[in-house]
């Protein structure tokens, strides 16, 4: 169990008034913010989409703040700081992976022009391809959402004080409260205040630490250089059996590229968290737009976020002297809570705050209304009825979203648990989506066989590989899932005409 999660107030704050003043005025303007946003919702559609009358650029940075979470601020400092720059090269098969989504995924989707991503494959395939894609986003989004989240109350409990309990309570309730009124399009105006927190703090810490380096920015890039902190791509694996280093090691640059490209493939083009915020714009261009876009405010805040564990790590080889914390993975929030003046510090606990508000409560509360609910009673109820029922299963997902976070909270290493989470149900979305995509085929209850069965193999390759029987690296297991769905779909199948229309 974490040191923070056995007393709901062990105490140990560094926080001033002004930094709880920083923390609690962006609350507040969150809140402010949703309700807002939600004046317009009269239906499932406003609920579910927005109405379809978000401008691109916002969408596009609501797609950057739903991307973004507190593994992002917390983590990718602490992978710096221990390791070098290497993690960009995830991100160059992450670019190339949304303009995949731009091109192939989206067309289909706004010829549907459904509520949901899920629509596609009942349309595709049928009810029960339909049911298996919905279970899977089901499973994935609230275990790995509750990962996140029991991550991010752990960091913010460094600085707070707090235990995991109270801070668990406190991310759901404003996150509750913010889109509760709204749904989507309030989601989509309080990621545009989430995304300048976590940017600004970013980079005004950068600037903190580089004003308290001696020699300034020709010492800090010296020092980093010299411990191979800069270091951005690794062409070949490191000594030891070249294939098995292969598949062992992610941080060879076509095996990073290549895990890149799948588990954003499926993170982005079949998990409706992400999704929604591209179908909340007026049309097919508008939304390519705002994906392509995102290209470039994902690699800005990835850049600021590197820099940023690299010159912690200069700042402490200058000073030898300070403590770091029990685990690198906190070395953030560490260095906030103990070096930074306050207001600076009420910013850095607020990044992490906002970076993990924007829990996945909107699309959940879509998918079960439209992907749940409307097939089980067999028919649409009325507009009115149905916003009732959504915002209740929003209400309702806060709590299973509470209860995953504090269960998570006795598992360690939970830093890149919620990606091996993924690693087991994406392949089977992504695999799914691609055979209804890029073929005719025809099959409705194989399509879910093949998805069920690539999400079983992958978890028991995951056990081997966390148990030491086998040399598989976990970012493998997108791209293998996605093999073993689309292959076992494909000879499951007969070719068919009807709805491979959809997508083509």
């Amino acid at each position: 169990m974490d040191e923070y999660g056995g007393a709901w107030f062990p105490g140990g704050s560094a926080l001033t008034a002004a930094d709880y003043f920083v923390l609690v005025a962006a609350l507040g303007l969150m809140v402010w913010l949703g309700r807002r946003a939600g004046r317009f919702t009269r239906g499932p559609e406003d609920y579910f989409l927005a109405g379809r009358r978000v401008p691109a650029l916002a969408a596009a940075v609501s797609f950057l703040a739903t991307e973004v979470s507190a593994m992002t601020v917390i983590g990718v400092p602490a992978i710096a700081f221990r390791e070098n720059w290497n993690y960009l090269q995830f991100f160059i098969g992450s670019a190339a992976a949304r303009v995949l989504v731009a091109y192939l995924f989206l067309p289909a989707f706004y010829r549907l022009r459904g509520e949901t991503i899920y629509d596609y494959l009942r349309a595709r395939f049928g009810p029960r391809a339909h049911a298996a894609g919905v279970f899977f986003f089901f499973v994935t989004r609230l275990l790995a959402s509750g990962v996140r989240l029991m991550a991010a109350c752990v960091a913010a409990g460094v600085l707070l004080g707090w235990g995991v309990p109270p801070t668990v309570i406190l991310f759901l309730a404003v996150g509750a409260a913010a889109l509760w009124h709204g749904g989507a399009e309030s989601t989509v105006w309080t990621n545009l205040l989430q995304a300048a927190c976590f940017l600004g703090a970013g980079a005004l810490s950068i600037v903190f630490i580089l004003r308290h380096v001696d020699g300034g920015i020709p010492a800090a890039f010296r020092i980093a250089s010299d411990a191979g902190k800069l270091d951005m791509f690794r062409w070949i694996p490191a000594p030891g059996g070249f294939l098995a280093r292969v598949f062992s090691d992610p941080g060879v640059f076509w095996v990073a590229v290549l895990n890149g490209f799948f588990g954003s493939a499926a993170a982005f083009g079949t998990d409706h968290e992400m999704t929604q915020k591209l179908l909340v714009v007026s049309d097919l261009r508008d939304s390519q737009r705002a994906i392509l876009l995102s290209i470039g405010l994902s690699l800005l805040t990835l850049l600021i976020y590197l820099s940023l564990g690299t010159m912690l790590f200069v700042y402490y080889k200058q000073n030898p002297g300070l403590a770091l914390p029990d685990s690198i993975d906190r070395i953030y929030p560490h260095f906030a809570a103990t070096v930074m003046p306050r207001f600076l510090r009420g910013m850095v606990l607020t990044a992490i705050v906002m970076a993990s508000i924007d829990s996945p409560l909107a699309s959940l509360s879509a998918v079960f209304v439209s992907d749940v609910y409307r097939p089980f009673v067999g028919r649409r109820g009325s507009p009115a009825a149905e916003l009732k029922l959504a915002r209740r299963a929003l209400v309702g997902f806060t709590v299973v979203l509470g209860v995953a976070a504090l269960l998570f909270n006795h598992y360690n290493g939970s830093l890149w648990l919620a990606f091996k989470i993924g690693g087991v149900t994406y392949g089977s979305l992504l695999g799914i989506y691609l055979l209804g995509l890029l073929t005719d085929r025809e099959l409705d209850g194989g399509a879910a066989g093949a998805m069920v069965f690539a999400a079983v193999v992958n978890l028991i390759l995951l056990i081997a590989s966390e148990k030491g029987s086998i040399g598989l690296g976990w970012s493998w297991l997108v791209a293998l899932g996605t093999g073993v769905t689309f292959g076992l779909g494909w000879m499951l199948g007969k070719p068919g005409q009807s709805r491979a229309k959809l997508a083509h």
